[in-house]
């Protein structure tokens, strides 16, 4: 059987890596599924992409769409007609789509309208935002999935709520956390370390990419002076894209607390967030990794589509009003933040499931 397993942007490769090890252990062992790792290209630069297929011991992919950058409308487009035309070449057995990004919806229309059966890992998570785009690729791909590997209980209800077949939802934890818990002893410091001399639990890390936030300058300044002026002088340490550096440039934010760095690769960002006194982040996936490293965190969000990482987890909805943020940070200083547990089968084990799975459907 062979399997298509599709990678497109950062967040899918600490995904899919735990399923290729899997795939590749059972292989070994005498199992019968192949798999063809197809790299779209959505995301090009090499600490996007390039470095994590090393650090995470992910193989060359078999192909590469090189799709590059654009609007979402091009992208989409440009997955599409190249998969089509793979497909075409040499039809797989399934379609394996991670997450939530533009190359997960476009391969899952892709393979249905070639009679390819789609497979979704992390299905069913929603926000109820529908200004996010990746809440649109969720529901346009679990519309048209056929089999649901989920990562928690709410999820499952999500898609039950959608009339998915019971028989088609598997509860099979994160395979994120896999790939963290494997990495985590090889977590490296990366240089802005010793540049900025920093200390264990002396600074916070900061994330911020989403357009509600940093598209419109005064609400970008808004929020990073709210953060800078309750932070008690602590080094804010934002990794930060091109295009972001530009709009706090244009918008005059400068602060000797925000330390701007470049994009780090997955090790040294998470060492960053394992020695970090707290999180800062409008991103998803972060608050699934301070939730298992039992870092705070503080998600500038109105919603979540990780409820878990909020309701067991070091996660809590600030929300996008820069007036919530000084409140919350006095309760982390104060040592008022909760301390949180880890979801139930995040485990570390989720990508060897998701393959038992497969083998027994196949």
């Amino acid at each position: 059987m062979l399997i298509d397993i599709i990678a497109g942007a950062r967040p899918n490769f600490m995904k899919i890596a735990p399923i290729i090890e899997a795939i590749e252990t059972r292989a070994a062992e005498g199992g019968q599924l192949r798999y063809r790792l197809i790299h779209t290209g959505q995301h090009y630069d090499r600490n996007m992409s390039g470095s994590f297929f090393e650090q995470l011991g992910i193989p060359e992919p078999s192909v590469n769409f090189g799709v590059g950058g654009g609007s979402q409308a091009e992208q989409t487009g440009g997955i599409m007609i190249a998969y089509e035309k793979l497909l075409a070449e040499k039809k797989s057995d399934l379609c394996l789509v991670v997450g939530d990004v533009t190359s997960t919806m476009a391969c899952t229309i892709t393979a249905k309208k070639m009679a390819v059966a789609v497979a979704h890992v992390e299905a069913g998570i929603r926000s109820g935002d529908m200004n996010m785009p990746e809440e649109i690729n969720r529901m346009a791909t679990d519309a048209l999935t056929d089999y649901f590997f989920t990562t928690s209980e709410t999820a499952n209800a999500n898609l039950r709520r959608l009339g998915a077949r019971e028989e088609s939802i598997h509860f099979v934890g994160n395979t994120m956390i896999d790939t963290l818990l494997k990495q985590r002893p090889f977590f490296m410091a990366p240089a802005c370390w010793e540049t900025l001399g920093l200390q264990p639990k002396s600074y916070f890390v900061l994330t911020l990419h989403r357009p509600a936030n940093v598209d419109d300058q005064n609400k970008l300044k808004a929020l990073l002076t709210a953060i800078i002026d309750h932070s008690e002088g602590m080094p804010l340490v934002f990794p930060v894209h091109p295009r972001t550096a530009k709009i706090l440039a244009d918008a005059g934010i400068d602060s000797p607390a925000l330390r701007m760095v470049a994009p780090l690769s997955y090790l040294e960002f998470n060492y960053l967030v394992e020695h970090a006194f707290g999180v800062i982040t409008d991103s998803g996936g972060i608050t699934e990794e301070t939730t298992v490293l039992g870092v705070p965190c503080l998600t500038l969000r109105d919603t979540t589509e990780r409820p878990e990482t909020v309701t067991m987890g070091t996660n809590e909805l600030v929300g996008t009003n820069p007036a919530a943020i000084p409140p919350a940070l006095q309760r982390l200083f104060a040592g008022e933040w909760k301390t949180g547990t880890v979801p139930p089968m995040w485990d570390g084990k989720t990508g060897r499931r998701i393959v038992e799975i497969l083998e027994k459907m196949f």
